[in-house]
């Protein structure tokens, strides 16, 4: 991944465009001046609650969960929160993705230099030294109820600083201890409630959601993209996209999605051919674009200014009050509101996904796609075209519809009933996450599609957009004439999406996008 120039880290203003530059792009991170100064004064205080005070402070000279009661002799406080991480790291399952991993790494080390937590500096500084090394903790995705925070997962991400757990350096899975080392790092040896700040938070919700929400950006655009170009392969209207039709309904993603496709069908040549056809209106998945990617949009700006605020709180228990004194018991760890969101952002990149479908069976469909070969191939029959892609669009699709029921909904009480209502955010996290793969695939099928139809209509070209996104398609898949596997081409296109290239391609004709 090419270095980008370091983000300073201050826990007061980081976005979610930082998460993805540090996750995805490779840029570095660092803690600034401010954040060092306040981490200071929060690990003074709490060094006064665990060897100057008498009074029980949580997970400072007390047990976790049920075992508050329990209390901790002062020279065990550190021994105590090396037995935090060993006992919490039993989270089982497939590993995160090394991006949300990344992404969790230096939402812990910005979450802490917010300097209510208590952790030391250097401390902190190793968790971004793993960053900048290329050290992944090996982080099982199953295990978190999502209410303490991700306990498991920020266990088994904590783990390597103390020499435990597992690690992957380059593409080699190594004990915690011998990955600091081919690195050139020590373990650091936990002082009074390091452990415990490094496993209370949402980190994990809050990276898959962050991340999440760059790819249901671009998602979102490219499902206008996708949408102007069957507009244009099925002969429809431009006139449901009018400005002053949504006007007089303005909600803020409608009035985008249609202004998006309005500028992509700019200059069709296809369009002005059939303006004074005797075909009244189009269907729903054509003429209802902007109310549903529009429902989609402001689903994602709810989520988004969630996560926004997430990124820059204090999420550890107790936190430390500097200015009060005081170490207060809380419930900032909770992931409801992530959980709310994740969620959400499911449910938007879902509909994305389903109504694309439903275009996609237009232009495949010959009782419905406007002449039209059947599945868009020559010499059908021989041939079977974009038959079975549109099979996997509904596959996915159908998948989708499952892996919506909201987690958030639900909860198990833990602890012995002393954590009596969880979010169960980290299970809406890795659905979410499955959603958004196959949506970006789903909406990849269409534009394939899409590309291929438009060429039925020449010599007539199609808009600035649907001519950007064609050519954008053709760089990555050829014409479909004879039949060929169409797996690879998917996944290209998929991609394409997930990275930003198709926007951009686009984008760099039609002008920025909504």
């Amino acid at each position: 991944m090419a270095q980008r120039t370091a983000i300073g880290l201050t826990g007061d203003d980081l976005t979610v465009d930082d998460v993805w530059a540090v996750a995805v792009e490779g840029a570095g991170a660092a803690l600034s001046d401010q954040a060092r100064e306040r981490m200071n004064a929060a690990r003074e205080l709490v060094e006064r609650a665990a060897h100057g005070s008498r009074e029980h402070t949580y997970g400072v000279n007390t047990g976790f969960g049920r075992f508050v009661v329990v209390a901790i002799p002062e020279e065990q406080t550190g021994e105590l929160q090396l037995r935090l991480l060993r006992s919490h790291a039993c989270g089982v399952g497939e590993p995160y993705p090394d991006e949300i991993v990344r992404a969790a790494l230096l939402l812990r080390a910005n979450a802490l230099a917010k300097g209510n937590s208590g952790a030391r500096v250097a401390t902190v500084e190793l968790l971004l030294a793993l960053l900048d090394r290329g050290v992944l903790p090996v982080v099982p995705s199953r295990g978190s109820v999502g209410a303490s925070g991700d306990l498991a997962p920020l266990a088994h991400l904590a783990l390597p600083l103390i020499g435990e757990g597992e690690a992957r350096v380059g593409g080699d899975r190594l004990s915690g201890a011998d990955a600091l080392a081919r690195v050139g790092l020590e373990p650091v040896q936990l002082a009074a409630k390091e452990g415990l700040s490094l496993v209370n938070g949402t980190q994990f919700m809050a990276a898959t959601l962050a991340l999440g929400l760059v790819r249901a950006r671009r998602l979102a655009r490219v499902a206008d993209v996708a949408c102007a170009l069957s507009v244009e392969a099925l002969q429809g209207s431009r006139t449901s996209f009018l400005p002053q039709i949504h006007a007089l309904r303005p909600l803020r993603g409608q009035g985008a999605a249609a202004a998006n496709l309005l500028r992509l069908l700019e200059g069709s040549a296809i369009i002005e051919a059939h303006r004074w056809c005797d075909k009244v209106q189009d269907a729903y998945s054509l003429r209802c674009a902007p109310q549903v990617h529009g429902a989609c949009r402001d689903l994602l700006e709810y989520a988004e200014y969630t996560v926004s605020v997430e990124l820059n709180a204090a999420t550890d228990n107790p936190l430390v009050l500097v200015d009060d004194e005081e170490l207060v018991s809380n419930g900032n760890f909770h992931g409801q509101p992530l959980a709310f969101a994740l969620d959400a952002l499911a449910m938007a990149v879902a509909e994305l996904a389903s109504i694309s479908e439903r275009r996609l069976e237009r232009l495949v469909n010959p009782n419905l796609s406007e002449g039209l070969p059947a599945f868009l191939t020559t010499d059908g029959g021989l041939n079977s075209g974009f038959m079975i892609p549109q099979y996997v669009a509904a596959s996915l699709v159908s998948e989708n519809k499952v892996l919506c029921h909201p987690a958030s909904v639900d909860s198990i009480p833990t602890s012995a009933g002393q954590e009596d209502h969880v979010s169960m955010g980290n299970a809406a996290g890795l659905q979410a996450w499955q959603v958004l793969a196959n949506s970006e695939r789903a909406v990849a099928i269409e534009l394939l599609a899409g590309a291929q139809a438009v060429e039925f209509h020449a010599p007539l070209e199609p808009g600035v957009g649907g001519r950007a996104a064609r050519a954008a398609v053709r760089e990555l898949s050829p014409r479909l004439r004879d039949d060929r596997p169409l797996a690879g081409d998917i996944e290209a296109v998929a991609s394409a999406i997930r990275d930003g290239s198709v926007v951009a391609a686009v984008e760099a004709e039609a002008g920025a996008l909504a």
